[in-house]
């Protein structure tokens, strides 16, 4: 069963530093990493960037559009207001059936903010001692996790795995006609 977790550090370059931890960790056998992504708000940025990490993502990753959506409903729904509620309430049903929900965006709305980043990490078969130990010291991120039931998981999979077919038809190799 995969776990997704979240790694929310103070300052705008601590998801990108823990990327390569876990990158480390993947190498030794002591997680299976499926997708990761980095959220960094820089300070004096009007709003945070994403970024998917597909150098860590392995097979059965997630497409970009689970990643978009995800980040949409943290970030951008609060910025567009009752424009987009109605869409907003959708997609929030929806991730909710993942196991992602109301409490744990909100939460992460109010945590990722100017100056901080996060490292969002679909895994499994982690060996959890040392997974903590490798994330302690001065800079320790905060952890969040949510974990996804084998339905949850699969429902996910099936529900994003859709453009990333479609990429992979157009050309493959390229996602372009």
């Amino acid at each position: 069963m995969d776990t997704l977790t979240i790694w929310l550090f103070r300052s705008a370059d601590g998801a990108d530093g823990a990327a390569e931890t876990v990158k480390g960790l993947a190498k030794n056998q002591l997680i299976s990493v499926h997708d990761a992504a980095t959220v960094s708000w820089p300070a004096g940025a009007s709003k945070p960037k994403l970024r998917q990490l597909r150098n860590l993502a392995g097979r059965g990753a997630l497409s970009g559009a689970f990643w978009g959506l995800l980040f949409g409903l943290i970030f951008l729904v609060p910025l567009l207001g009752a424009a987009l509620g109605a869409a907003a309430g959708a997609f929030g049903g929806l991730t909710s059936d993942y196991g992602i929900d109301d409490d744990l965006i909100k939460r992460v709305r109010g945590e990722v903010t100017e100056g901080t980043s996060a490292l969002f990490l679909l895994s499994s078969g982690a060996v959890v001692d040392k997974v903590r130990d490798a994330f302690t010291g001065e800079n320790a991120p905060e952890l969040i996790f949510t974990n996804l039931s084998a339905e949850q998981e699969q429902a996910l999979r099936e529900s994003f795995s859709m453009e990333l077919e479609q990429q992979t038809a157009e050309a493959p190799g390229t996602g372009r006609k």
